[in-house]
This record gives structure tokens, sequence and C-alpha cells, in this order.
């Protein structure tokens, strides 16, 4: 599941399929690579570990190891919502409000 998008080459590859911003000797790997990560049904799908983050990053152009792994950490929230019921869950503290 694709969240949110940083590099606006990629994004409008994934919406439009205009790849007139992306490298076109990437474009099919890149491809690939999106269509597994909005096909991911588990966060063991989309697992991408800092030296994975490396890589896509030297690959991708433009993009960062952080956006990556905040790809992994968004998607990784948005399972946890959907599972997690936090109606249970006991306030311990509360900050006041000035």
């Amino acid at each position: 599941m694709i969240i949110s998008f940083n590099h606006k080459g990629l994004k409008q590859f994934y919406e439009t399929g205009n790849a007139v911003k992306l490298t076109p000797e990437h474009i099919d790997k890149i491809r690939r690579i999106l269509t597994r990560l909005d096909n991911a049904t588990s966060s063991a799908e989309m697992n991408v570990p800092a030296e994975m983050a490396l890589k896509l990053s030297s690959g991708f152009k433009n993009t960062t190891p952080e956006f990556w792994l905040r790809v992994q950490e968004s998607y990784d929230l948005a399972q946890a919502r959907k599972r997690v019921d936090l109606k249970e869950i006991k306030v311990f503290w509360q900050p006041q409000l000035v």
C-alpha cells in the first residue's frame, strides 16, 4: 500500500504512467518496485531495512534512505491502525493545556 510520495516524478509515474521525469533505463525496475509496494498486504512484504533503503535511494535519484524508511514506517502504522483497538487502552497521563 503506497500512502504518499516525496518524489514528484515517482508520484506522477504511479498515478498517470507518465515517466517523463524518470530515467528511461530505470522505468521497468521502478514499475516492478512500485507494484510490489502497492500490492503488499503485510509489513513483511514491505520490509525495507536500512541497507535496502540505502540501495533504493541510490537507484532512485532524488530520494533519500530516510524517505524509504518513512514509507516503511507509514505502512507499518497504517497496518497497526487496522488491527489495534485503542478504545481498550487506559489513559495513564494527559498533559494539561495552558
